[in-house]
């Protein structure tokens, strides 16, 4: 208990789904419940919004953003977008705190192939954080 106090990173679990992700994080509860989203400009090949501000955006884009679900089914679908958003909904999460990148649990369904679940692991890497 006293050694907790002095813990340099954070514990976060995130519940990757369809419609909307969760971010739980140890000590705080959840911190973020916000919908899979993200709007990405093609000629910069950068991300512009994730999330709530994303998802006002489906439908209304020029032709150069485009707003995607990276999920389809549980699994990730766009590895390149999915990837963005974990890494934005960390920032969010961890509030720029802690010296240590955070240690970091994703669920994912139980019938996912192989490949998905590494893809799933790589997006985490990819993020800074450190995956269990």
């Amino acid at each position: 208990m006293f050694f907790r106090r002095f813990q340099f990173s954070r514990d976060i679990g995130i519940d990757l789904g369809t419609a909307n992700t969760l971010m739980y994080v140890s000590g705080k509860g959840i911190v973020l419940q916000e919908p899979s989203v993200v709007a990405l400009d093609l000629e910069r090949n950068t991300c512009l919004a994730v999330g709530e501000e994303a998802k006002l955006m489906l439908g209304r884009t020029p032709g150069n953003i485009r707003a995607v679900r990276p999920l389809r089914d549980g699994v990730i679908a766009d590895f390149d977008a999915a990837e963005q958003m974990i890494k934005s909904f960390i920032q969010k999460g961890n509030e720029g705190r802690g010296i240590v990148a955070p240690r970091l649990v994703i669920g994912i369904p139980s019938g996912v192939t192989g490949v998905e679940r590494r893809a799933v692991r790589e997006a985490g890497l990819a993020a800074p954080a450190r995956c269990t």
